[in-house]
């Protein structure tokens, strides 16, 4: 049940965070490989690429590739918040008083992240895909043309086989132990604390949001450079033999836009990125919470719920 309340929670984070994800795809893939004022600036900032993907491509642009990405977020979760939920009821992730202990956190959201990560690569690379594809006047990036998830699916595995599906794996699992590990262990740590305010105590709602938006700053910092080069890995054309155009493998990508862009390369789409993390840890960590508490009120203990709801 821990698995499905992770699953079902993530889905439900991506109806609001994925307009953010498809600008924030766009901007990593802005300019890629060429130094600043070398390059057509077609999204001058988060606000600016809304209006601009709005305008050319309609508000459905705003929401490309979302049925993918809720089913890719689902499976990524019911194995990380499944994971991590697991260990923590077996009570290996906190001390004798029941706090979390971050070495320990890190861990188990680390293996969990890369794990969830691991089954979700297909998706993340189709979802990825469809977002950067845009009106031609407006493209950045590679355009693979793909005119849904399904035709996507078929194409990648009729041309480079289940490796293909894969491809780019190992980005997108260092990004989930840097983005994993920073989200949960925050989330966890900041919840301890403010459970020692007795307001906050009783209050599950205030005391996740406010968690999660505290969580997702440090997400995003984190998680920022690895998100850039997983997307332009996971996006970049192939040559005949499958190989990337441009990169051979997460040290080469890193290596690239580090020399041809600079630092600030790594932190491009920062702003979109916090945009979308901070809504989809809200909603996600916050369903998490409350679909824990009613699995626990109603599944676990349904005689003693039935009990209070009939005292109200």
């Amino acid at each position: 049940m821990d698995f499905i309340c992770g699953g079902l929670a993530a889905s439900g984070a991506c109806l609001f965070s994925n307009p953010f994800d498809v600008l924030k795809t766009r901007m990593q893939l802005q300019g890629e490989l060429q130094a600043k004022g070398q390059h057509k600036v077609f999204y001058k900032n988060v606000f600016h690429a809304g209006y601009v993907v709005a305008k050319n491509e309609g508000i459905k642009g705003l929401q490309k590739g979302l049925g993918v990405a809720m089913f890719l977020h689902g499976i990524r979760n019911f194995v990380r918040l499944g994971i991590y939920q697991t260990l923590d009821n077996k009570g290996l992730l906190t001390d004798p008083s029941g706090k979390i202990v971050v070495y320990k956190s890190a861990l188990a959201s680390a293996f969990a992240g890369a794990s969830g990560a691991f089954c979700g690569s297909p998706l993340f690379l189709i979802k990825t895909q469809l977002q950067s594809h845009a009106a031609e006047k407006i493209a950045v990036g590679h355009q693979h043309g793909h005119s849904g998830a399904l035709r996507a699916l078929k194409t990648i595995y009729r041309n480079n086989g289940i490796s293909g599906l894969w491809r780019g794996v190992s980005g997108t699992m260092l990004r989930a132990v840097a983005g994993s590990t920073s989200q949960l262990t925050t989330f966890a740590a900041s919840k301890d604390k403010l459970r020692e305010n007795e307001y906050l105590r009783n209050s599950t709602v205030l005391t996740s949001i406010i968690a999660s938006l505290f969580s997702g700053i440090i997400q995003t910092v984190v998680i920022n450079p690895f998100d850039v080069v997983s997307t332009r890995i996971y996006n970049q054309g192939l040559d005949a033999n499958g190989k990337g155009l441009f990169y051979s493998g997460v040290l080469d990508c890193f290596q690239k836009t580090l020399q041809t862009e600079g630092p600030s390369g790594m932190y491009k789409g920062i702003v979109a990125n916090y945009m979308r993390l901070a809504p989809h840890s809200l909603f996600c960590l916050l369903f998490w919470d409350l679909l824990k508490e009613l699995k626990v009120r109603y599944i676990e203990n349904p005689k003693q719920a039935l009990l209070l709801d009939r005292r109200k």
